[in-house]
């Protein structure tokens, strides 16, 4: 049976019957968003109406109670036209956020140019009040929005149906990630293949459980039958300039999104850029800022919230400080020798969560070690006191790091501070971790802290190092409380 033969007999989906489940759900989604961007507004205009003008209303404050009411509908539009309801950016924070900031910016100069061009007085105290309340609610609201989204994909709902297209190694990595990461939205429904692997005998009928339904040529046919969202192609040598502008053509008048991945992988944005040269779109990749002024605000910054942290902390501190010496004999603090930047090494603290002769009884236990790497992990380690599991689960050992974070040692967020034998075990890229301090906290503990593989906990600790910044530390610290509070991945 030829290939698009097999494509027309296993698929479900009538051709008139293309992508409804998406663009309904899309479409609702955006309009919830409308409104709820709606409300937040018309609520920022009423608090600070009421916050500025207290008492009963009177004709002078007749203007700003039609502001009020006007505010709102003038800010949807403007959200439109910053391209806050594009489709593609549904459930992805980072952009759905800047363009709800860059409304609000442009709202509250384009207020103030306009009452400075026609001499109309406005009251500062309710447009500095309305305009940064609105944007924050708008804000908080867009996030909650977003994790609902969230819990709707985990349950598989909300979903976008993809075909990947590539070699099979490659797509077989990428269903794998999507489908740990379902939030992102992408669900893989087929497989194009080389040709060479889809024909024949020895034809490959599957791959990680999703059909193999055609060839690199008929990528388009495909997306077509299935009622496919998207179509993912992933770096291979077959899918040239020429093949994927010849893909976009087809699949364009369907509208269905054309994604391509690059061969060169957790590169985020920042630095990324494309150069034309002669028509030839280049992608031109920054090197990380490893040193010079943003590293040194990063240090200035790490200080600063570490001292704070310590003085608000301190009766926590001491609660915890209590019940550890209360509760199992030995020392509060448990200090131990790590390797930080540039493979100097220094004295961590935390607080001891474990019985005093815990390190002679390692040697016992490495045959229980349930880590696949270097590391060394047991989830019921008979070590662990019971005011320490609790410590653990919830981070609260790693509360002393606060004082190696003002000392200097260590950053809030970074890569895992490793052990000397640890390092002496390393190879290869792994070294790279090294040439920034390491964190209290990091992309390693927001993305599963004990439960990931050495392999994962050595991408995520290598993708922080090629693209830190202060927003992606400030993101990782706002996404650590959650992990957290919920303790998954903790022992």
């Amino acid at each position: 049976m030829a290939v698009v033969d097999k494509v027309q007999a296993e698929s479900p989906i009538r051709h008139d019957q293309r992508r409804p489940q998406s663009q309904s759900w899309s479409g609702w989604y955006r309009r919830f968003a409308g409104a709820l961007d709606f409300l937040s507004m018309l609520a920022a205009g009423g608090i600070a109406f009421v916050l500025r003008f207290p008492g009963v209303p009177s004709e002078p404050t007749v203007p700003y109670m039609v502001l009020t009411l006007v505010l709102p509908v003038l800010w949807v539009p403007l959200l439109m036209l910053c391209r806050a309801y594009q489709p593609r950016y549904i459930g992805v924070g980072y952009e759905e956020f800047h363009r709800v900031l860059r409304a609000g910016f442009v709202f509250t100069a384009t207020l103030a140019i306009l009452a400075y061009a026609t001499k109309t007085e406005v009251a500062r105290g309710y447009v500095v009040m309305a305009m940064p309340l609105g944007t924050f609610l708008n804000l908080v609201a867009r996030y909650r929005l977003r994790k609902w989204l969230h819990r709707k994909r985990w349950n598989g709902e909300c979903m976008r149906r993809v075909v990947a297209v590539g070699h099979r190694t490659s797509v077989a990595d990428l269903i794998r990630l999507l489908r740990q990461k379902r939030y992102h939205g992408m669900s893989i429904a087929a497989v194009c293949l080389p040709s060479a692997l889809v024909a024949g005998d020895d034809a490959v009928s599957e791959v990680e459980g999703v059909p193999v339904l055609g060839d690199f040529s008929q990528a388009a046919a495909v997306a077509d039958r299935i009622g496919a969202d998207s179509v993912a192609v992933l770096a291979c040598p077959e899918m040239d300039g020429v093949a994927l502008r010849r893909l976009a053509w087809q699949i364009e008048r369907d509208d269905v999104e054309l994604v391509v991945a690059p061969a060169l992988m957790d590169v985020t944005g920042p630095r990324i850029s494309i150069r034309p040269v002669s028509g030839l779109p280049l992608l031109h990749v920054e090197h990380p800022e490893l040193t010079g002024g943003r590293k040194m605000m990063k240090g200035l910054f790490d200080r600063a919230a570490a001292l704070s942290g310590l003085v608000l902390l301190s009766p926590l501190l001491a609660v915890v400080a209590f019940l550890i010496k209360a509760t199992s004999a030995g020392p509060v603090m448990f200090r131990q020798v790590r390797v930080g930047r540039g493979g100097r090494e220094f004295t961590v603290l935390k607080f001891r969560t474990m019985v005093q002769d815990a390190e002679a009884r390692k040697s016992a236990l490495l045959e229980r070690n349930e880590n696949d790497g270097v590391l060394f992990k047991i989830k019921e380690d008979p070590r662990i006191t019971r005011v320490g599991r609790w410590l653990r689960r919830y981070s609260l050992d790693e509360l002393p790091q606060l004082f190696n974070v003002v000392r200097g040692d260590m950053s809030l967020v970074g890569p895992r501070p490793p052990l000397p034998e640890e390092v002496a075990q390393y190879g290869g890229d792994v070294y790279r971790r090294l040439v920034v301090k390491p964190g209290l906290t990091g992309l390693w503990q927001v993305s599963g802290r004990s439960d990931l593989t050495w392999e994962e906990s050595v991408r995520l600790d290598l993708r922080y190092v090629d693209n830190w910044s202060l927003a992606l530390d400030l993101q990782i610290m706002w996404k650590t409380w959650s992990a957290v509070f919920r303790g998954a991945g903790a022992y």
